[in-house]
């Protein structure tokens, strides 16, 4: 479990400045809508516990760029970024949601839409408050629909997951943000501790588990926070026009392939520069997103948002050169949606073997989340960019490909299919799959002259 803070030193521990909305908490029967026996009187122990009237804490905070020094990439300082802030005070009555909790988060979300700011929020809550019973659940729904609304007015939504973080809270503000991060530690489940049933595994209800099950983005220690908010929403209240540059190839192959195995040969090596070292070369800055949001991750696929050196912001999904598991191809999709309700471009890096085939990527629905990740790219409402930098191994690299503005290193090839399994396809021997390499016309100015791509990258002058 990790340490306990108060909502305002949540607060504190994150932003430069705040300041807070007012609220127009409307009168309740002493006991509440429910005439709760009791729930007035701990109402105002709560009150007087916490110097706070209700479980949430709203308003508009700055997060400036102190976190990076003077400057950020070596250039001026691009100023703070003022978003709204929601903060959970679990001191009182756990965090519940009722109903002027729901008050308080639908005016928070509408000023955000109406000033055009992201929303922040800082969550902590055992879920919905039992003294108001049903009327305290719908504002679950009251909140989704305000975070729904936000989404599609293209704003970002960040959420931080304190401990503990349950039920209704979770299942809205918290998985349901554009990204998700966690304290190390925390409590993070739909079922609070005590509704669980009794032999549950309890490492199954925590932030790491969720960060396993693709459900949360990082954890990130508490001294990390604010470095981390800052980047994060720098990154994604920048939207820039126009397609994402093609990167600079790497590496020693300066001259084409002359033949199709020896495509096929370069593709392979494992001297071959390879996404992270691409990532690297591209972006002054990053962060990664992770996890397709329904139960499984994909280490073979990067994601995430960058700072080119152009200074724009620019969304990635690079493969690693691995087969890509159904969840890359779901995680890449949630990317490519996201950076289009934000505005932001998307350059997608190729080289994969292929889709795993596997039974459990059979169970785990390949089919469909290489689907799911077709449609994403053909209907992304930013324009993305490809660069093939290694294998390009049949649909399974051309999901992540860009219909029209497609690239390809001197040291990559891209192919229908492998050569051997084309030459076992045609019940052909081993010795004629270099042969088979040829016929599929893989080479990178093959590609070119069929049209398949639109241009071969030119080689970094760095080397």
């Amino acid at each position: 479990m990790t340490e306990r803070i108060s909502a305002r030193e949540a607060i504190a521990l994150v932003t430069d400045s705040f300041a807070e909305l007012p609220s127009s908490d409307g009168g309740f029967p002493p006991d509440g809508p429910l005439s709760w026996k009791g729930y007035g009187e701990a109402r105002a122990h709560a009150a007087d516990r916490t110097g706070e009237e209700e479980s949430v804490v709203c308003g508009t905070a700055t997060f400036g760029t102190a976190s990076f020094g003077t400057t950020i990439d070596g250039r001026a300082p691009l100023g703070p970024v003022t978003a709204v802030l929601v903060a959970f005070e679990f001191g009182f009555l756990g965090g519940s949601l009722g109903e002027r909790t729901g008050d308080r988060l639908e005016a928070a979300y509408d000023h955000a839409r109406t000033h055009r700011l992201p929303v922040v929020s800082l969550v902590a809550t055992g879920g919905s408050r039992m003294q108001e019973g049903m009327l305290a659940l719908t504002q679950l729904q009251r909140v989704a629909r305000q975070s729904a609304l936000t989404r599609e007015a293209g704003l970002a939504q960040i959420a931080v997951l304190r401990d503990p973080t349950t039920g209704g809270g979770w299942a809205t503000l918290g998985a349901g943000a554009d990204v998700t991060l966690a304290l190390p530690g925390a409590q993070v489940a739909f079922a609070g501790s005590r509704v669980r049933p009794p032999d549950a595994d309890p490492a199954a209800y925590t932030a790491e588990a969720q960060v396993a099950a693709g459900s949360v983005d990082a954890l990130v220690p508490k001294d990390g926070l604010r470095e981390a908010l800052a980047l994060w929403l720098d990154l994604l209240t920048r939207p820039a026009g126009g397609a994402a540059p093609v990167p600079a190839a790497l590496g020693g192959a300066t001259d084409l392939p002359a033949t199709g195995w020896d495509a096929v040969r370069r593709a392979r090596a494992a001297e071959r520069p390879r996404a992270e070292a691409y990532l690297d070369a591209y972006f002054t800055r990053r962060a990664a997103i992770g996890g397709d949001r329904c139960g499984g991750t994909d280490d073979g696929v990067l994601c995430g948002f960058g700072r080119a050196h152009d200074g724009r912001t620019v969304a990635y999904a690079a493969q690693r050169g691995t087969p890509t598991r159904p969840a890359g191809y779901r995680t890449a999709a949630r990317l490519v949606r996201m950076a289009g309700r934000l505005g932001i471009p998307v350059l997608t890096l190729v080289d994969t073997p292929g889709a795993a085939n596997d039974a459990l990527a059979e169970r785990q629905g390949a089919g469909a989340a290489i689907a799911d990740l077709f449609a994403a790219v053909a209907t992304a409402r930013t324009p993305v960019t490809t660069l093939v930098i290694g294998e390009g191994g049949s649909g399974g690299a051309l999901a992540l490909a860009a219909p029209g503005n497609t690239w390809a290193t001197p040291d990559s090839y891209f192919s229908v299919i492998a050569p051997e399994s084309a030459a076992a396809i045609l019940k052909r021997p081993a010795d004629e799959v270099r042969a088979t390499a040829a016929q599929l016309r893989l080479r990178p100015q093959d590609l070119l002259d069929l049209g398949v791509i639109r241009g071969i990258s030119p080689h970094s002058t760095g080397g």
